[in-house]
């Protein structure tokens, strides 16, 4: 095939380069529904959706996806649409199998990746790197977040103000 979608490669990009899995689902959840939900696509997207989820902690969420996107991966070949499905899916099995485990927190966190197969589609997504902006994901592991954080030094801050004495304690140790 030497024809992609600019949303796959978009998709493709976020993946591998930037593992921002949440606009992975955004673009390619795009191209999904204008071409008629297609499974391939759908399979794609689950992946980065399970992913989304097992980094942010949510592993049952991430085993759930990952699983149902070898449901609906199983009955491709290994290499489609340019990419080495089989070994994504051997990543993903792998994957599937680590979170049954359900020692969650023994589990330690680690992007996939999906390999190129098609020299064509590997300079599209080189070419297209140059143009779309790295994009960091919003969230690598949980956070409260940037207001979160001034409220509680603010409140921290107003405590220390109300109540000298436990300001001198935390002073002197």
């Amino acid at each position: 095939m030497s024809s992609y979608e600019p949303l796959y490669i978009d998709y493709l990009i976020y993946f591998n380069r930037d593992q921002d899995y949440f606009e992975c689902h955004e673009v390619l959840e795009e191209l999904w529904l204008e071409c008629d939900r297609d499974p391939l696509y759908k399979g794609l997207l689950q992946i980065a959706v399970g992913l989304y989820h097992y980094r942010n902690g949510n592993y049952r969420g991430g085993l759930m996806m990952l699983q149902s996107s070898l449901d609906l991966l199983a009955s491709f070949p290994d290499v489609v649409l340019g990419i080495r499905l089989g070994e994504l899916r051997e990543d993903v099995r792998e994957l599937v199998r680590e979170l049954r485990q359900n020692e969650w927190s023994l589990l330690e966190y680690r992007d996939l990746s999906i390999a190129i197969e098609d020299s064509a589609l590997t300079q599209l997504v080189q070419n297209r790197s140059l143009e779309l902006k790295p994009n960091v994901p919003q969230r690598r592991s949980p956070t409260r977040g940037r207001i979160y954080e001034e409220k509680m030094k603010a409140l921290q801050q107003a405590a220390s103000v109300n109540d000298p004495e436990n300001t001198n304690k935390h002073a002197n140790n």
